[in-house]
């Protein structure tokens, strides 16, 4: 009998924690589709994504393991795991229990754990301190005086 895994993600600024998830969940059945959140869905319970819906689709579409990949526009997953007879979900252990109530329809749950320190939160954060920083490297410094420079040109 196969098995249907679902794997439910927004996959913002695309990292390897995220193709080990994907990976896991291709691993736990025969049919691998990937739910990708959208921009609006996302925007109801934290800040809009940096990488627009249309480019993070077009990203885990790409990948090799996907059998099929679908927009995710709703955190509840009660007709969708009914509609697409899905035996296993794999989520991001952040959300643990947030979708146990799947386990009731029969359907096998799993809380994947992210490696330490990678996310898209924590990219996003480094890239601004980076960021910061490079504006100080490059704004702070001293100016130089006119007269020194002539006279140093002579």
């Amino acid at each position: 009998m196969s098995k249907i895994v679902y794997v439910s993600g927004t996959f913002d600024l695309f990292h390897s924690n995220h193709l080990k998830m994907i990976e896991y969940g291709r691993g736990l059945g025969d049919t691998l589709i990937i739910g990708v959140s959208t921009d609006e869905l996302v925007c109801t319970y934290k800040k809009p994504p940096a990488i627009p819906f249309e480019e993070r689709i077009e990203i885990v579409k790409a990948l090799k393991y996907p059998d099929v990949v679908i927009p995710q526009h709703s955190l509840e997953h009660t007709q969708r795991t009914k509609d697409l007879n899905i035996d296993i979900f794999v989520v991001g252990d952040d959300w643990r229990g947030k979708y146990d109530y799947l386990k009731d329809l029969g359907v096998k749950v799993f809380y994947f754990p992210y490696g330490r320190g990678v996310s898209s939160s924590n990219l996003k954060k480094q890239i601004f301190q980076d960021y910061k920083s490079r504006v100080a490297e490059s704004d702070e410094h001293p100016i130089p005086s006119p007269i020194q420079e002539e006279d140093s040109n002579q």
